[in-house]
């Protein structure tokens, strides 16, 4: 058992960040030809199974209901689907059929407007404004005896520090030369203290946990979406594509999400409109009716995170795995994200593709994370 003492800024960025740097060095290498080649395989297997590509061309409409939680939400009709892809990181893997009940989600990723409403009502405090508290160390691993500095226990966040050249890149630090904890940064502070969301209300909230994110669900008596869930509505009715809208990432021209154009990570020459997160409803929806499903930031599932359960999952309604295992970061209680973010890059993360998977440490957000919720037939 370890006994040592690690300064929180270290601690916190490893904690949800070294899994994606490891991770992205792969996906870097072969980004361009993960978007041709999935799109070939995916047409393969649909042409093979034509019953999965027009499972929702059917589906019953939405059921009748009063019910106010629903405003503001799509209805998202049950189905079968091929979830994952081929020919890509292996966490993706294998391509597998999966049913769903019908749903309804959030059009849009709840904003800051939103969650202060959330805020008001309860006076909750998120993670980011409070000491740090490593909530997500599993109780039986290696790290479980590890502290934090008293005089480095600040309240805080995580945020990309802009670089001027890719001299200032230290090969040894990788992804840590452009990352960085900052005292703070929280969802009213997007870049750290002196930044403020007053022009930004019909942004998204992001520097919100897992634990955050679900606190709000609770509150507006919603669910984080599975992870099925969550790709399932992403890809619409279209089986098989790479994106939201299909296979090419910019149709006729036009950017349909904000993502990172340029140098990473040194220019974002924010060809898209933004460089930044975007408001809402900045881009267009998919056939479902949700906006800026890709892109923008990504997204917290109710799933735990397990890179082989693909392999296991139940064909109906798969819930997620009941524990959560990351070989880079055993120790740590991952919860999975979907949709990519503005800082996804096809030259480093090509996150925003419908089938693309990331994990996060349960207990820290980042400037680039939010969520929206869903609502089930249960739940009525």
């Amino acid at each position: 058992m370890y006994k040592v003492i690690l300064p929180a800024i270290t601690f916190l960025v490893a904690a949800c960040l070294l899994a994606w740097a490891l991770l992205m060095t792969t996906v870097r290498e072969k980004a361009t030809e993960t978007a041709r080649v999935s799109s070939q395989s995916a047409t393969t297997v649909t042409h093979q199974d034509a019953s999965v590509q027009s499972a929702t061309e059917h589906a019953e409409p939405a059921p009748a209901t009063d019910d106010s939680r629903v405003v503001g939400m799509c209805w998202i009709p049950g189905g079968r689907f091929e979830m994952g892809a081929l020919n890509t990181v292996p966490d993706e893997f294998p391509p597998h059929i999966v049913e769903l009940d019908g749903f309804w989600m959030d059009a849009t990723e709840v904003t800051n407007q939103q969650f202060r409403e959330f805020v008001d009502a309860t006076g909750y405090l998120t993670t980011a404004e409070r000491a740090p508290e490593l909530r997500s160390i599993m109780p039986d691993s290696e790290l479980a005896n590890v502290k934090i500095l008293p005089e480095l226990n600040q309240p805080g966040s995580i945020c990309s520090l802009p670089l001027s050249s890719r001299d200032e890149i230290d090969p040894q630090k990788g992804a840590y030369s452009w990352w960085q904890y900052v005292p703070g940064a929280n969802w009213m502070h997007p870049e750290g203290a002196e930044s403020t969301i007053e022009h930004r209300m019909d942004h998204p909230v992001v520097h919100v946990s897992w634990l955050d994110a679900k606190a709000y669900c609770d509150w507006a008596g919603k669910k984080l979406p599975t992870e099925a869930q969550w790709e399932f509505a992403a890809r619409g009715n279209r089986a098989g594509s790479v994106y939201p809208w299909g296979d090419t990432l910019n149709p006729d021209g036009h950017w349909r999400h904000n993502i990172w154009q340029g140098e990473f990570p040194i220019k974002d020459t924010g060809e898209d409109g933004f460089t930044r997160t975007a408001p809402v409803r900045s881009f267009p929806a998919n056939d479902f009716g949700l906006y800026e499903i890709t892109g923008n930031v990504w997204e917290w599932c109710a799933d735990l995170y397990q890179p082989e359960y693909y392999a296991v999952c139940p064909l109906k309604n798969p819930p997620g795995p009941e524990s959560s295992f990351d070989p880079q970061e055993p120790g740590i209680i991952k919860r999975v994200q979907r949709g990519g973010s503005f800082m996804c890059s096809d030259q480093y993360c090509v996150g925003y593709r419908v089938s693309a998977r990331m994990k996060g440490e349960e207990d820290t957000g980042a400037f680039h994370t939010g969520f929206r919720c869903v609502v089930t037939l249960d739940m009525l």
